[in-house]
């Protein structure tokens, strides 16, 4: 089904119109009024693209159900390995439990897998589309930022706490036990998020010079599934390998969120995890910024 909705309206006529340039004698205080109009037009399609994926429910409910059938699944292969090896990278049998279910809950919300805005690029790619995008007066980064936070936010509700709620209900999970700890938990699950961000938005720029992304898309979910610690937490990694997926921007998609939520980072320590993912964060938005500005000089689509 294509997707619609998120896109600005293109220009009337045969040529887009280029953005319209600030004026010289524009009034010292001006900066404050445009900074707070580009907050509320990022926040509006944010917004939008939160009402657009809570329309398709039935695949929301879907995707809720096979996240929590994996976790059942994944939660007693993890209840047998750590009954075998208790203490198994410095979690206990509940614990290890808990990063599942919380895991599960972070799959679609900081999109581990790939997916959200890379689709929409990668369509408009295809029909020539993203021609236009980079003449309309509105930052293509900050555009689709703001979409994949807005999908984020409907993820998190639709797809991480029915699973999370199931957990708790058939297995023992650990709750953090300091009020505070939700919220750091919420500010690094964003923080997660904009890192998947940056990541799956230099990715999607490849298409500027492969006019198709998905064969860079398949290996990145690849890398990303093995070293984000969803398929294994990275504590319980052997030798160089277990030294260097900490480092790695990966590591701020799944590890620190659960490191957060199950309380095992505190003081000091959490100011470093969410620095981590702050770091990477900037980093990250800065080289999108930068392939952004080489792309534009080399557009070739297809269909236009």
């Amino acid at each position: 089904m294509q997707n619609a909705g998120l896109h600005p309206p293109d220009p009337v006529g045969d040529t887009p119109a280029p953005p319209r340039p600030r004026r010289p004698d524009a009034a010292p205080g001006r900066f404050a009024p445009d900074l707070l109009a580009a907050l509320r037009l990022y926040a509006a399609v944010a917004r939008g693209a939160f009402r657009r994926f809570a329309t398709y429910r039935a695949a929301s409910l879907a995707g809720a159900f096979t996240n929590t059938v994996f976790g059942l699944i994944l939660a007693s292969t993890f209840l047998a390995l750590w009954h075998a090896r208790p203490g198994l990278g410095g979690y206990d049998e509940v614990t290890a439990v808990t990063y599942i279910w919380v895991s599960q809950g972070l799959l679609v919300t900081v999109a581990v897998m790939g997916g959200g805005f890379q689709d929409d690029v990668q369509e408009r790619f295809r029909s020539g589309d993203i021609a236009i995008d980079l003449y309309r007066p509105v930052d293509f980064q900050g555009w689709w930022l703001a979409t994949d936070l807005g999908r984020a936010a409907f993820h998190l509700l639709a797809r991480g706490v029915p699973p999370m709620l199931v957990g708790s209900l058939v297995f023992r999970v650990r709750l953090p036990e300091h009020p505070l700890t939700w919220v750091y938990f919420l500010l690094a699950t964003v923080l997660a998020v904009v890192v998947s961000f940056g990541v799956r938005f230099l990715v999607s720029l490849t298409g500027f010079w492969l006019q198709d992304s998905e064969g860079v898309r398949s290996v990145t979910l690849v890398v990303s599934m093995f070293f984000s610690g969803m398929l294994l937490p990275l504590a319980l990694f052997p030798g160089l390998l277990g030294d260097l997926a900490p480092l790695l921007p990966w590591a701020a998609l799944v590890k620190v969120p659960t490191d957060v939520f199950l309380e095992r980072v505190t003081g000091p320590g959490l100011l470093g995890a969410l620095g981590f993912q702050l770091g990477w964060a900037v980093v990250l938005l800065a080289a999108g910024r930068l392939v952004q500005l080489l792309a534009t000089r080399k557009v070739v689509v297809q269909g236009g």
